[in-house]
């Protein structure tokens, strides 16, 4: 450790989790306030392999050499966004801040382009919507203004609807089947019988809409809002409905089995007749709500 201290440009081998580097102080120490600049800094004791000489981190080395080259060139790497999380986590481990503010532009920059670079405009749609079989399956939609049309049995299956404004829009019978409609606003949308199997909905707003006999079955509906919607009769069987907030929704006679309801708000919400045999209560919201008749059958509480 010696040379460590007395080179501060010398040549250092690392061991990261099993993947072998070689780099500089210089190079460790080019962000000053990481955990990485502190290591090098001189002012530490670092285990050191007696015989080839190899700094031992223990922490995964998959991403490690992305880190060395951001602390040479100061550019982020062109990732999968999986990846990109695996980075961050890294980043942040090594507290290097710059890299970290790097990787968030990043996928700011890749969410603004999904979210505006759409395939149709709202001009477009109403030109298709005049003839009888309307389909926009697996097309990009997203960030458009398709509030108060009549887009009734309407195909939207597979598209990319991510914060597309549906507003009192008609969109009954409508098919939005493994849709990603991401933070999408459904407010007081007619969606009576509306097929949304597999669905993302994370986040999207459906306060006071019409969701009568809709078939939620598989959708994510996690920070969803269903205020003062109408869910009569609604299929929700294994959705996923971890925070949603349901108060004052009308769920009577809906089907709940095998539900996600953790941390859920229910309160005041009619369940009467609802089916929730087995269903996980334990964590959920249910204050003023009407469970008359309800299937609590096996349900935990």
């Amino acid at each position: 450790m010696k040379d460590f201290q007395s080179n501060l440009s010398s040549v250092v081998r690392l061991n990261i989790g099993g993947k072998k580097f070689w780099t500089t102080t210089d190079t460790l120490k080019r962000e000053p306030d990481s955990m990485l600049a502190a290591m090098f800094s001189g002012r530490h004791t670092l285990y050191q392999d007696p015989e080839k000489g190899y700094v031992f981190v223990d922490r995964d080395g998959k991403h490690f050499r992305h880190i060395l080259n951001w602390l040479r060139d100061g550019v982020v790497p062109t990732l999968e966004e999986s990846q990109y999380s695996e980075l961050l986590r890294e980043a942040e481990y090594y507290q290097l801040l710059g890299l970290i503010d790097g990787i968030h532009a990043v996928l700011n920059k890749r969410k603004e382009d999904d979210e505006f670079h759409t395939e149709l405009t709202r001009t477009d749609i109403i030109k298709c919507i005049q003839s009888e079989k309307v389909r926009f399956r697996g097309v990009n939609l997203s960030g458009l203004d398709l509030s108060k049309l009549d887009l009734s049995y309407v195909d939207f299956s597979y598209a990319c609807l991510k914060n597309v404004f549906f507003s009192r829009a008609n969109l009954q019978c409508a098919k939005f089947r493994d849709v990603d409609a991401e933070g999408s606003i459904f407010h007081n949308a007619t969606l009576r019988e509306c097929e949304f199997t597999g669905a993302n909905l994370h986040g999207a707003l459906l306060a006071g809409a019409c969701l009568q006999s809709a078939n939620l079955q598989d959708a994510c509906l996690v920070d969803c809002s269903f205020c003062g919607a109408d869910l009569r009769t609604a299929h929700l069987q294994n959705a996923d409905l971890t925070n949603a907030n349901l108060e004052e929704a009308v769920l009577e006679g809906a089907n709940l089995k095998g539900a996600k309801l953790n941390n859920a708000n229910l309160k005041g919400a009619n369940l009467q007749r609802a089916y929730l045999r087995h269903v996980n209560l334990r964590d959920t919201h249910l204050e003023g709500a009407r469970l008359d008749g309800a299937n609590l059958l096996g349900a935990i509480r």
